[in-house]
């Protein structure tokens, strides 16, 4: 006699059931053969929300990646929610594992100083040449490992004063959403996550493969700007000697070649002051800023129209599409016409979810 499926447990699924929310993923989600492993460690009181993140972003791309999950000793471990997960696997699985991802833990002053043994005794267990990747917090346990002296990494931004305190050795950068060493991969907090694990598939297997497995995601492929967009800094007082509404003209006119002494001109102050309250406000220089906002157009043209690279540089303020290249290529990793490309194909066919919308993910 069948169960009722409101008392059916879950491991009694009728044959040849599969999790709706997994078809979301797209087919062949069980791993290939020879697939990449990634093991991802939970500490004591890891967040549940990035703790998942590498089983969704990795586990979407096609059975490229193996995602298995550990603790320290083998036994269930205590979130820092209301609920306790348990790890399929001990430390051993760590010495088996091509990637390692530490997602981030509740941190006390004195865990952070001193993390607990048997986490650095786990990490231990890690293979020569595997490649490590933390989530916001996960660095403070590279970086007691040693594992980050004398490279630059990135942690959460409210945790930036004290990650310097504690490991000066280490060249800290607040303002990215993550650091790609190659071997060494360190991400800011939370969402950023997200970013470096589709940065790793991007890496892996080419951002045709990362673009699918973002739209699986329902995130974008590729986010603009680092977590200093998010940091929160004191704004200086509202007044008409403020920066932002040269930064409402400069951005009417981008296709120009605008000069600091324009842009200090026109808010009616010196190019030193200018320069600093800019910075204060923005958290970027305003050559900075002015870069970003470009390649955030050229991005919207590039999507969005057939014009040529050149015309696209020139309606955005860069000197020559040889300067448009340059600077996609710095920001995003690839060169305009394998941007355009990777967005024109990801776009939703007829019929597709999510078309009314027009977003391509």
């Amino acid at each position: 006699m069948p169960l009722d499926p409101a008392t059916r447990p879950a491991s009694a699924a009728p044959s040849g059931d599969r999790d709706l929310a997994g078809h979301a993923a797209g087919p062949g989600r069980d791993p290939l053969p020879g697939a990449h492993k990634v093991v991802v460690l939970a500490l004591d009181g890891v967040y549940p929300f990035e703790l998942g993140i590498p089983h969704r972003v990795l586990g979407s791309a096609g059975g490229r990646y193996e995602v298995l999950s550990a603790s320290v000793d083998g036994r269930p471990v205590r979130t820092d929610s209301d609920l306790t997960v348990t790890p399929g696997h001990g430390p051993e699985v760590l010495a088996e594992a091509d990637t390692v991802v530490v997602p981030p833990y509740a941190l006390s002053p004195a865990s952070a100083a001193t993390p607990d043994p048997q986490a650095l005794a786990a990490l231990s267990r890690v293979r020569p040449g595997t490649r490590l990747v933390s989530i916001c917090t996960g660095a403070f346990l590279l970086a007691a490992a040693g594992l980050l002296d004398g490279r630059r990494a990135t942690t959460h931004w409210a945790l930036a004063h004290h990650f310097r305190e504690l490991f000066p050795r280490v060249e800290l950068d607040a303002g990215v959403l993550f650091v790609d060493h190659g071997d060494v991969l360190t991400s800011a907090g939370a969402a950023s996550g997200v970013d470096v694990c589709l940065h790793l598939v991007r890496q892996d297997h080419g951002s045709e493969v990362a673009n699918h497995v973002a739209r699986c995601c329902v995130v974008p492929p590729y986010r603009d700007g680092g977590q200093a967009q998010y940091i929160e800094r004191p704004l200086p007082p509202a007044s008409t000697t403020g920066t932002g509404p040269t930064r409402d003209w400069a951005l009417q006119r981008l296709e120009l070649p605008l000069s600091l002494d324009e842009l200090a001109g026109h808010a009616a102050m010196s190019t030193r002051t200018f320069a600093r309250r800019f910075r204060e406000e923005t958290g970027l220089s305003p050559g900075r800023w002015l870069t970003q906002q470009r390649l955030r157009r050229a991005r919207h043209l590039l999507e969005s129209s057939d014009l040529p690279v050149e015309r696209v540089a020139h309606e955005v303020g860069f000197a020559t599409a040889t300067s448009l290249r340059r600077h996609l290529a710095a920001e995003a990793g690839v060169a305009p016409s394998a941007y355009r490309r990777t967005f024109r194909a990801s776009e939703p066919a007829a019929g597709d979810v999510g078309e009314a919308s027009g977003h391509g993910g």
